[in-house]
This record gives structure tokens, sequence and C-alpha cells, in this order.
């Protein structure tokens, strides 16, 4: 029996309204002039979950869930994102996470830690190693300073106010990203015990269904049992991952729906109805 899935909203829509978001909040709070202590705190946590949406727009761009079957709008539209979030080259962002998707968890995997320094702060750096090479470190600290001091000599922007909405959002951001996106994700994928995946049906060579090891082996990654609401919260879902591996063309918003209902439906219906609706891997025009 094939079951109708409830699409979640356009991505153009959901990825517009992160990027005003951003653009209006930064503007506010680079303009105000006194914020008591907790305030600053709220703000710097808002500013810093908005900055992590834009990182979502790009990553949802690559995967060709913004504008479905458009992918020069889509790298148009990650581009944007990426230059806003911190001058980021978009192009090595893409080829570097399809070759997170094809080697998940494995040595050859980007995000992954270097099969031997598996402490979290040693996986971050390399983590961040892997999208700022010498000439992007360069570009960032020179299109930094020069956005820096536009806005502090040219536009009389507080140094603090920079310093707390901008620059400080953008550190917190990446560590937002890695730590719920890469680092808990695939920590300990290997030995993944997701009491969701063990209650999938174990099948045979005749089943449609696979066997729950199997599937989570399959992408070195296991899912949160978090809510809807902290998952939304943590990473934008993110937390679900083996969904997002999965399921790559389903954007964030959609994975609760792909966590829901992935026990219940065949494993092949599930597929063929998702990515009859979005495009999963985009062919890049750059």
């Amino acid at each position: 029996m094939q079951h109708k899935l409830i699409l979640p909203p356009t991505g153009l829509m959901v990825a517009s309204v992160i990027v005003a978001i951003w653009i209006g909040s930064l503007g506010c709070l680079l303009s105000i002039e006194q914020l008591t202590p907790w305030w600053i705190l709220l703000a710097i946590l808002g500013r810093t979950f908005i900055q992590t949406g834009l990182f979502v727009v790009a990553h949802d761009a690559i995967h060709g869930s913004i504008v479905p079957n458009d992918a020069r709008s889509n790298h148009a539209i990650g581009r944007l994102a990426l230059m806003l979030y911190a001058l980021l080259p978009y192009q090595l962002l893409a080829t570097n996470h399809w070759q997170h998707h094809r080697q998940p968890g494995q040595a050859g995997d980007p995000d992954f830690h270097d099969g031997i320094h598996d402490h979290v702060v040693l996986w971050y750096i390399k983590f961040m190693k892997g999208y700022l090479d010498r000439r992007q470190r360069i570009v960032l600290f020179f299109g930094m300073k020069a956005i820096f001091f536009t806005l502090y000599l040219g536009f009389h922007v507080a140094v603090p106010n920079l310093f707390l909405f901008w620059v400080f959002p953008i550190v917190l951001s990446s560590l937002q990203l890695f730590i719920f996106g890469t680092y808990l994700p695939h920590r300990d994928a290997v030995r993944a015990t997701d009491p969701q995946i063990r209650s999938c049906s174990v099948g045979s060579a005749e089943s449609p269904h696979r066997s729950s090891q199997d599937a989570i082996r399959n992408h070195n990654a296991i899912s949160s049992n978090y809510s809807t609401f902290w998952s939304f919260l943590t990473c934008y879902h993110f937390g679900y991952h083996w969904e997002h591996h999965e399921y790559p063309g389903v954007p964030w918003y959609g994975l609760p729906s792909m966590r829901r209902n992935r026990e219940h439906l065949p494993w092949r219906i599930v597929r063929t109805n998702i990515r009859s609706k979005y495009t999963c891997r985009p062919k890049f025009r750059w």
C-alpha cells in the first residue's frame, strides 16, 4: 500500500524568510546603542541561530531542494547565502559535501576526523580546515577586515556591536553546525543503537526492507532522539542525520516527517515518493 506524504512548503519561501531575518536582525542590532546583559545574550543566541540558518539554506541549495529542477537558481541562492554567512566559497563546500555523502564517516570524508585524533577539539579544527584552505583564509581575513572597517568608519557602527552581533555569531554558528550536524551524528555511528532504526523491519533478500544495522552502517550516521522543537532549535533538524543521508533531497524542514514515517513505510516506496518531488543531486553548472 502506498502512503501519500504531505510535503512541506516551498523551499524558496523558507530560504527568503531566513535571509530576510538575517539582514533585518543584523541591521537592527548593529544600530542599537544600549542593551542589558540578558538582552545581549539573547541577541547573540538569536543571531547565532539565524546565522546557522544561512548555512542551512546553502546546504539545501547544494541538494537542489530550494527550487526543485532549477539548478542555476539553487546555486545562485547558495552562493548568496554563503557570501552572507562568512564569504565562503560555494563550489568548495558543494564538492566537499557531496564527498561527505559518498563516504560518510570514512577516511575520504572531509567532515570526518583523521582516523586517529577523534577528540572533539581536534576534530573541529580538522573540520574547519576542510572549508578554509590557505586561499580562503586570506580571502576571509581581508574580506571581513574590509567589511568591519567599512561599517566602523563609514557607517559609525560601534565596535562592540560588530563583535557581539556579527563576528561572535559566525564562530558560534560554526560550532553549532559541527557539534549537532557532524560530531554527534557520526561520532558513535558504528555502534549506534537508535531505537527507531532498530524498530524497522529486518528484511530478507526478498523484502523491500533492509536490516536496521545495515541501514546504520550504510551512512555511518545516527539520529538524535530530540523532540521536533528541540531538534529545530539545536540545528534545524540536522540531528535527524540518518534521515538526511538516506533522503538527501528532502529539505531541512521535511526531516521530522521522514523521522516519523520511516518505520511505517516500505523502504522503496518512501524513497520513490520523496525522490519524485525533490532533486537529490543536481548537476552543477558553475
